[in-house]
């Protein structure tokens, strides 16, 4: 027999007020809602407008799942945080935020990343999961967790003018993640947010959109994103919903599933296997790579090298290493004489990826002297030089 619905206080009664009025919701929705809990993966650009609509609508329990501290390029988007939190870890900023709020809704912090070895246990009692990471490993994992828990994935993605949402669940009759992309993309072929750029208020529309989806399935309003995705386009403001359909192949959710527990989700998306999947990696497998106290040594020594910076020009605009040679990773194939082959060539980028995926096209090439830069820029300002911005 389920347990009986919580009851709603004299001050919650006045605080939901316009939502009790609404003959669709009322008073029976707003208490499944306090009796409800959702897991956001991600304090940052989605998290954020998904966490502060959630507590404002009264979820009474809200899981925050993030190991990173407030940078003040997330300013720009991730609006749970603010000035005076740069520096702060970002699960204490969206505390303070959310119970300044609604001071009704419980916050359960997890200041953890998100990994095959906790991810059943973290996620085991909320009733919605919910996806607001922006890499590939991360997920994968929720999508076989929810399948797993039989929980609801509420799914959003983001990058530049463009994203998309959906609500992955399988035991509702629709497909999971892994129907719509069975496989990930080729480390280092789709940028993250970081590296391609969003507008800032992409991730409070998808994000939104993803906090939606979640009172519905708690309250068992409306009609979920259940076999359905949809994208917007924001330069031209269009709307478009696909219809997805379950593969009775899946290895998850399929009619015979090959994966019944979480696996390693860095190897399975071609990224070197490590406790951290929502960092970017440093290198690959089998690529020579040098750290950044090791370039500063090299430049400090006079020694002779080619320093080649495989990022974007804006990003070399905002900050740069000194003595590198911009050639964007896109034009590199067509830019190959600008290389020297008779010299060594070290290799960097903003955190290593686009760098590591550069040196293999280069010893494609026949270059032999290759090293790509652990961490990348980040790690330089971070090691070497602090006035170096970050991004």
């Amino acid at each position: 027999m389920p347990a009986p619905l919580p009851t709603l206080s004299p001050d919650e009664l006045r605080r939901y007020a316009r939502h009790l009025s609404i003959p669709e919701f009322g008073i029976d929705a707003q208490r499944q809602l306090k009796a409800g809990g959702v897991l956001c993966i991600g304090a940052g650009g989605l998290g954020s407008p998904i966490a502060m609509y959630l507590a404002a609508a009264g979820v009474g329990r809200i899981g925050l799942v993030d190991a990173d501290v407030v940078d003040v390029s997330n300013l720009q988007r991730q609006i749970l945080h603010g000035t005076a939190d740069v520096g702060r870890p970002k699960l204490e900023s969206a505390r303070d935020r959310l119970h300044q709020i609604n001071p009704h809704v419980q916050i359960d912090l997890h200041r953890t990343v998100f990994t095959s070895e906790n991810a059943m246990a973290i996620a085991a009692d909320y009733d919605v999961i919910i996806d607001g990471t922006d890499n590939f490993p991360t997920r994968y994992l929720s999508n076989d967790v929810a399948v797993f828990l039989k929980k609801p994935n509420v799914y959003g993605s983001i990058l530049r003018f463009e994203g998309q949402c959906s609500v992955f669940a399988p035991h509702l009759g629709g497909p999971c993640y892994r129907c719509m992309a069975p496989q990930p993309p080729a480390p280092g072929l789709v940028p993250s947010c970081a590296e391609g750029g969003v507008l800032g208020v992409l991730p409070g529309l998808i994000g939104t959109m993803q906090a939606t989806e979640a009172i519905k399935l708690i309250t068992g309003i409306g009609q979920p994103l259940v076999g359905r995705l949809l994208h917007v386009e924001t330069l031209s403001m269009k709307f478009r919903t696909f219809n997805l359909r379950r593969d009775p192949e899946c290895p998850v959710c399929g009619d015979h599933p090959t994966i019944t527990e979480p696996i390693d989700y860095q190897g399975f998306c071609g990224l070197p296997s490590q406790n951290h999947p929502t960092m970017s990696s440093s290198s690959t497998p089998d690529v020579p790579a040098i750290t950044v106290k090791d370039l500063q040594a090299m430049q400090a020594n006079g020694e002779n090298f080619f320093l080649l910076d495989v990022r974007e020009p804006y990003e070399f605009e905002i900050a740069s290493i000194p003595g590198s040679t911009l050639i964007p990773l896109g034009q590199l194939a067509d830019r190959l004489g600008e290389v020297p082959q008779d010299q060594k060539v070290v290799i960097h980028c903003r955190s290593g990826m686009r760098s590591a995926k550069a040196l293999g096209l280069l010893q494609l090439e026949g270059y032999k002297d290759l090293w790509n830069v652990t961490g990348g820029i980040l790690a330089w300002s971070d090691e070497i030089d602090p006035s170096v911005p970050t991004y």
